[in-house]
């Protein structure tokens, strides 16, 4: 949302309310995923993680060039979460995400997952 211009944002609102007359409970429809990237060796993004301590976390740290992570998944949405799913190999290795283990991801997980749930009107 942070990217969409008030315009844009205005024009969400208004379809949403105009639309949830005809669609019932229109705002249990929606579903949120998204993936999160942790470090192992503790380093942090502080770009896109907010940290709120009392001491002073400005601390030197070495980090190698390609520190191994783990990527995980989570959906979000009126019934629940899905998840979360680790992107790791066959040998439970972490893995980097790439379309082929996404779109594994959503025909071996999601989809089974979704349909453990009521999920027809979503």
């Amino acid at each position: 949302m942070n990217r969409l211009s008030p315009e844009q944002r205005f024009q969400i609102v208004q379809f949403y309310f105009e639309n949830n007359g005809s669609v019932r409970n229109f705002h249990k429809r929606i579903l949120f995923s998204d993936e999160a990237h942790f470090w192992l060796n503790g380093y942090v993004n502080k770009q896109n993680c907010r940290i709120w301590s009392e001491a002073n976390p400005q601390v030197y740290v070495e980090t190698p060039l390609h520190p191994e992570k783990l990527t995980v998944w989570c959906a979000l949405w009126a019934g629940g979460i899905i998840g979360p799913y680790f992107f790791k190999n066959d040998e439970s290795h972490n893995v980097t995400v790439n379309g082929d283990r996404y779109r594994a991801m959503i025909t071996n997980f999601f989809i089974p997952e979704l349909n453990n749930h009521d999920v027809q009107e979503l």
